[in-house]
C-alpha cells in the first residue's frame, strides 16, 4: 500500500451469496498477497464444509451472534468480542445456525479473489465437484 484508503461501514468489493454476504475490507491485492480482510454476514442455517489450507492462516473475529468451529477434536462456540487463530494445516469447519457476522483475516492467502471467481461462475458451473474442487485448490482451498 502506498496510500492511506478507508472502506466506510456498508462498503468494499461485495459478494452476496446464498449463506452469506461479503464485503472486502482488504484486497489482497494491496499487500503482494500478504493480508485480506473480509467482513462476512453469516446468513442463518449457514455451514461451511470441513476444509484446511495448506498456506493460509485465518484469524476470525466475532462482531455478532455465534459461530462454531469445529475442529477434529473439538467445536468452539465462539461469540461477540471473540476470536480464533486457526493455523494452516488445521482441518476445519463453521457453522451459524441463527445467522452472524465476522471479520475474518486471510494471512498469505487470497480468499478476495476467491469469492471473485466465484462471482463469475454458473451454476452448472458449482454443480461441477471437480471444477469446484480444482478452483478451491488454486485459492489454497482443500
Amino acid at each position: 500500500m502506498k496510500k492511506v484508503e478507508i472502506i466506510r461501514n456498508g462498503k468494499g468489493e461485495n459478494y452476496n451469496y446464498s449463506q452469506d454476504h461479503c464485503f472486502v475490507k482488504l484486497s489482497s491485492d494491496q499487500t503482494n498477497g500478504e493480508l485480506c480482510i473480509v467482513e462476512d454476514t453469516l446468513k442463518p442455517g449457514f455451514y461451511l464444509p470441513r476444509h484446511h489450507h495448506k498456506i493460509m492462516t485465518e484469524v476470525f473475529y466475532i462482531l455478532d451472534g455465534e459461530v462454531e468451529l469445529i475442529f477434529d477434536d473439538q467445536t468452539v462456540v465462539l461469540k461477540q468480542g471473540d476470536t480464533i487463530t486457526v493455523p494452516a494445516h488445521i482441518w476445519h469447519a463453521a457453522r451459524c445456525e441463527n445467522g452472524g457476522k465476522m471479520l475474518t483475516i486471510f494471512k498469505n492467502g487470497q480468499f478476495d479473489k476467491y469469492l471473485e471467481r466465484l462471482s463469475q461462475m454458473s451454476n452448472q458451473d458449482f454443480e461441477n465437484e471437480d471444477l469446484m474442487k480444482s478452483v478451491a485448490a488454486s485459492f489454497d482451498i482443500y
